[in-house]
């Protein structure tokens, strides 16, 4: 038996909890600010739903799903990704009478994959998803959300990428292109590629294979075959950018992976993490909603990584709580001590309670564990209705002393304006 994780995977131990932690706090409260609420779907569907909602072309359902019988015999498949659970929850719960529908998740998804600095086979991610609007400016508002979010995360080195695609009739003129480029060179593309020819050509052009990409240098660009609706779009929300004044650069080999984009796509990049450099990636999908068997239905959304987010928080460090050690000097108030604990716990100040050694001993665990201060139950002072504080770290001392006496009465409005300060 091994006692190492499964090979992708991880434990989120110490900072790389914190982190984690940190940018959902972070996020929770913002999404707030946007109308967004939360959802959470099972971690495994029925492998249909993104075969049908991916694309079996993709790479995710044709090469890194996780997918298995259960002792039924159904076929179920951990979630690769959140938007088509999103979405087939929205059709479940029957929601598509009461749109527009704000919602947001965050927890792991699986993927089989070469595992990268930044990147495992489970893997957490935090997505939004703006379901039931039309128009261009609720693409502008998604991606003003990720804006606002990646800076309040304090992440500042990343790009804005840009790009269409089109709206249906645009994607067929495009792909009716790519096929007749692509097609003259159909034996110099990769077998991956040369099956894309015939089912998604546009997945070509976002090959990893190094001959593919020449190939796609000289390939046809989209904006010659996007129709009159197509670019009136695609303008309504460059221009919605430019007036929050969020910056991007227009990427016209940007697509996105999965069959169920149309319109805008973008991702913001970062130099600072090598060759992954997306960080935050979406796109509108107004025709997965019917895909998957319910209503025509408008969609917009994007979702981010939060391994590789996290690595990206170089100046990050785990908030200095106050933090209180009960220590009582004798067996018989070691219950009275653990009393005191549940005072304070009860109005959210954290605690630790220490019972092994002598005073000196239990002084020095306290300091060990990171208490900023300590309370002493001592009998001379206990039979007086009051306890002695020593202040571990002297930056919570009010008056700079190192110990002060207040009356068990007094304890908790003491500590409370500890904390406050």
């Amino acid at each position: 038996m091994s006692t190492q994780p499964v090979r992708g995977t991880r434990d989120l131990l110490g900072d790389d909890y914190a982190k984690c932690s940190y940018l959902n706090r972070v996020a929770f409260d913002i999404l707030a600010a946007y109308g967004y609420q939360g959802i959470e779907t099972p971690i495994f569907e029925h492998t249909s739903l993104f075969q049908r909602g991916l694309g079996e072309t993709s790479d995710v359902v044709g090469k890194e799903m996780y997918t298995f019988a259960d002792r039924g015999g159904d076929s179920l498949t951990l979630r690769p990704e959140g938007t088509a659970p999103v979405t087939r929850a929205i059709i479940s719960a029957g929601l598509t009478q009461t749109l527009p529908q704000k919602l947001f998740y965050s927890g792991p998804m699986f993927r089989y994959e070469r595992p990268q600095k930044g990147r495992y086979r489970q893997f957490y991610q935090l997505g939004v998803e703006y379901i039931g609007s039309a128009h261009p400016l609720a693409d502008v508002e998604c991606i003003a959300l990720a804006d606002h979010l990646l800076k309040a995360w304090g992440i500042s080195d990343y790009q804005l990428h840009l790009n269409t695609l089109g709206d249906l009739e645009s994607r067929q003129n495009y792909r009716q292109a790519l096929v007749d480029y692509f097609g003259r060179y159909k034996n110099d593309l990769s077998p991956d590629s040369q099956i894309r020819l015939e089912k998604n050509p546009l997945r070509i052009l976002d090959s990893k294979d190094a001959n593919d990409q020449v190939l796609c240098q000289d390939a046809p660009l989209f904006d010659e075959y996007l129709t009159e609706d197509s670019r009136h779009f695609f303008d309504q929300v460059q221009n919605g950018l430019v007036t929050l004044g969020i910056d991007f650069t227009r990427n016209q080999k940007l697509v996105r992976g999965l069959d169920y984009y149309c319109h805008t796509a973008f991702e913001f990049k970062t130099n600072s993490l090598g060759a992954q450099d997306a960080i935050l990636a979406g796109g509108r999908y107004d025709g997965l909603m019917q895909q998957l068997g319910g209503p025509v239905v408008p969609a917009v959304g994007w979702a981010c990584g939060l391994d590789r987010l996290a690595l990206m928080l170089t100046d990050f460090k785990t908030p200095d709580h106050l933090k209180i050690a009960l220590i009582a000097a004798e067996e018989g108030l070691e219950p009275i001590s653990l009393k005191f604990a549940q005072q304070l716990r009860h109005v959210c100040v954290p605690c630790e309670v220490f019972l092994k050694g002598d005073l000196s001993k239990r002084l020095k665990a306290a300091d060990k564990a990171g208490c900023q201060v300590a309370v002493l139950l001592r009998p001379e002072e206990y039979q007086s209705n009051q306890v002695k504080i020593r202040y571990l770290q002297q930056d919570f001392s009010p008056a700079g002393d190192k110990e002060t006496i207040v009356s068990i009465s007094d304890l908790v409005p003491h500590l409370l304006s500890l904390k406050k300060a």
